[in-house]
């Protein structure tokens, strides 16, 4: 059975403005705008397709706005080893409003705006769900890669582990934390640093880094950003960053290490790895301060980290890596930004041109967010 806000029969004991928000309408169409692509690294399709209908656990979201991840560039590409749904539609930071819901939710309304996640849903009853590591069950659904995603006017997403949008927010803006925005935010925590204490961002200016830096300083860290490309710089101190450092204008690795080092006074406490370099990510192991910890969160396809034993082992450093975030982490996450402590960087494009998106971000000319509007 499915409820949608075309239901117009009098529910006993409901509130006045309960019984009117029923009573409003929503057309949902049968065929919606979307990009889907049928092969990797195949043509994306800005067309027409149909609209999904939710399951009776899922909500059916009407996307108004979708940021765009590095992981949809890799779901595209199928560079990965976690096998990609094919045909697929991606995208994972959507936005939206609620228009209709399966028999089972109890937990949105008709009307009330919601988030599309990484995790679309996951099974809630194994032991890492059990404890919070929902994001690490082995039966995940995840959106824009095993469930078609938010490029597309209307998705559907399990309401449980959908994200609650406090009304009046702008969905251009929260778009990018329900993925970048929680993503660094748990990374941050997983990382242990404490107020007053360093933090590098490996890959500072980019749609992640932006955000990354921001949540330090709201954690009270110190921050040392690391990028390179024009603006980069700039952005970065906009956001309240305190150490720049251009990696172009280094000679030798071992340059910039002892930079770092001296900037921090021996090294920062935690370095969070959004970048996709393999040379950044073994880097970071070498110049962060002993007994800190290295955080792996940026995915590029078929790369290893590299850590010298006799280095590793005496300096007692830590690395580990960290995923996307639980339902508390995006709950907190979302805080911040309600509470105008958090302001993503970002540029709106219509959903037509996300191939475009894709191809600068290929090229590594992303400065902060790119958001595409559904609507065109």
């Amino acid at each position: 059975m499915l409820r949608s806000i075309t239901q117009t029969h009098t529910i006993p004991h409901l509130n006045i403005r309960q019984f009117l928000r029923l009573q409003s309408t929503f057309t949902i169409p049968t065929i919606q705008k979307g990009v889907i692509f049928y092969e990797n690294g195949g043509p994306l399709h800005y067309k027409d397709i149909p609209v999904p209908k939710p399951k009776p656990n899922e909500i059916l979201v009407n996307v108004k706005y979708s940021g765009v991840c590095h992981t949809d560039l890799h779901a595209w590409k199928g560079d990965w080893p976690l096998p990609v749904k094919l045909p697929l539609v991606g995208g994972h930071e959507g936005a939206g409003v609620v228009v209709a819901k399966g028999e089972n939710v109890t937990n949105f309304e008709i009307g009330d705006l919601a988030g599309i996640k990484w995790l679309n849903g996951s099974c809630m009853s194994c032991e890492l769900c059990e404890a919070g590591f929902e994001s690490n069950c082995e039966h995940a659904d995840l959106s824009g890669y095993t469930h078609d995603g938010s490029f597309q006017q209307y998705a559907t997403a399990d309401a449980v582990q959908a994200a609650k949008i406090p009304k009046g927010t702008d969905l251009a803006k929260v778009a990018p934390v329900l993925c970048a925005g929680v993503t660094v935010y748990k990374a941050l925590k997983e990382a242990n640093v404490r107020p007053g204490q360093w933090v590098c961002i490996s890959g500072a200016a980019g749609g992640l880094g932006s955000l990354a830096v921001q949540y330090a300083k709201c954690m009270g860290l110190r921050v040392l950003g690391i990028d390179g490309g024009p603006g980069k710089k700039e952005l970065f101190e906009s956001l309240g960053g305190e150490v720049f450092i251009d990696f172009t204008k280094y000679k030798t690795p071992k340059d910039m290490v002892h930079t770092i080092q001296e900037a921090t006074h021996g090294g920062p406490h935690g370095v969070i790895n959004v970048s996709v370099s393999d040379a950044a990510i073994s880097l970071s192991a070498e110049y962060v301060r002993a007994c800190g910890t290295v955080v792996l969160v940026g995915l590029p396809a078929n790369s290893v980290v590299k850590s010298d034993v006799f280095s590793h082992v005496v300096k007692s450093i830590n690395i580990k890596g960290s995923y996307v975030g639980n339902r508390a982490d995006t709950r907190e996450a979302i805080d911040f930004f309600s509470r105008g402590l958090i302001q993503a960087p970002i540029k709106i494009v219509g959903l037509s041109e996300l191939p475009k998106v894709y191809e600068l971000m290929e090229t590594g000319k992303i400065l902060g967010r790119y958001v595409v509007d559904t609507s065109r």
